[in-house]
């Protein structure tokens, strides 16, 4: 097959154990971040399986519908970036593994990072001593401070686990089964969404978005944290209203933010508000980004087109499509 691998920005999944399973295939990796349709319909016209890292390109029906030789979409984890009917319409079969079992630790980690650094003021402090100056300012230690975790899924849940290790004092929000699951755990559950915000020191989120959880963090949810409170946000920028971080740390509550994600990516803008902000820390989306979370994520993407070739395909998510290709042959 003729596939095609985007935004592979450092060149690394032809570095990968897992790349020998396209062996035989004729696969084509671009390194920049395109979203031109033109520029993208001349360089996927060739192209029978996509290959896409997350969501860093939009894939919509009029790049769709200039791309016949396209047959599958492989990627993992979810899809707003696709347009899903477009590409059932055109006989196009996504396939996109929702990763259960195991979290990505990746993500974890970098968020608890994220925390360690903004509490202790990694980045300021090192800037300071690089610019010949000494210790610009007291930190915070987290030990007996409340860390919440806003949706317990596997990730929130790895996270509690290093909150817990770190000595503080975890308090769960989320769906009324996720909460279940935190109590028997022994994790403290908040009695309300407004509680939850009015009592954390630290609250992570860690979900992922879709329309029940677009916009679930609000103005009005935010205003209720301290000032000297921090949010941290390694999961999707549209979890929290849009314009509404900007507006809260400017008006102080909360005190602090770490944030992994944006509301258009990449963020080429060094105007950005949040890369401006003394209170925030920000990093360009990192939190899967490592090499070991690479072949995990990469391995299930190439198995997905392997099934494919084979004439079963995996993890599909619109599965009418199937039905479609099955009357068109009968």
């Amino acid at each position: 097959m003729q596939i095609s691998v985007l935004d592979d920005y450092h060149d690394t999944v032809r570095t990968l154990s897992c790349f020998r399973k396209l062996d035989g295939h004729d696969v084509a990796v671009w390194n920049d971040h395109v979203q031109d349709t033109d520029a993208l319909a001349e360089r996927l016209k060739d192209t029978e399986a996509l290959v896409l890292i997350r969501e860093r390109t939009q894939i919509r029906a009029p790049l769709l519908e200039r791309l016949p030789r396209l047959k599958l979409i492989s990627q993992r984890s979810v899809y707003p970036h696709i347009d899903i009917d477009a590409c059932t319409g055109l006989g196009i079969v996504v396939s996109s593994n929702q990763h259960p079992g195991t979290p990505s630790y990746a993500t974890a980690e970098l968020t608890w990072g994220l925390i360690l650094a903004a509490y202790r003021q990694i980045p300021r402090q090192m800037a300071s001593l690089k610019a010949g100056r000494w210790q610009i300012g007291v930190g915070s230690t987290l030990r007996n401070k409340t860390l919440g975790i806003f949706g317990f899924g596997r990730i929130g849940a790895a996270v509690a686990a290093y909150g817990k290790a770190f000595g503080m004092n975890v308090v769960v929000w989320a769906r009324p089964q996720s909460m279940v699951r935190a109590k028997a755990e022994g994790y403290l559950v908040a009695p309300s969404k407004a509680a939850f915000f009015e009592r954390c020191d630290v609250l992570t989120l860690h979900m992922r978005l879709v329309d029940a959880t677009k916009n679930i963090v609000t103005a009005d949810d935010l205003r209720r944290m301290k000032p000297t409170a921090l949010i941290v946000n390694t999961s999707r920028a549209p979890l929290i209203e849009r314009g509404a971080l900007v507006d809260a740390l400017r008006a102080g509550r909360p005190g602090m933010a770490a944030v992994d994600v944006y509301d258009e990516e990449p963020v080429r803008d060094t105007a950005h508000p949040l890369l401006n902000m003394d209170n925030v820390i920000c990093t360009p989306h990192l939190g899967y980004v490592t090499r070991d979370e690479y072949e995990i994520q990469f391995a299930d993407i190439f198995d997905q087109i392997l099934a494919y070739a084979g004439g079963n395909p995996t993890n599909v998510v619109n599965p009418d499509v199937l039905k479609s290709e099955m009357r068109r042959t009968a």
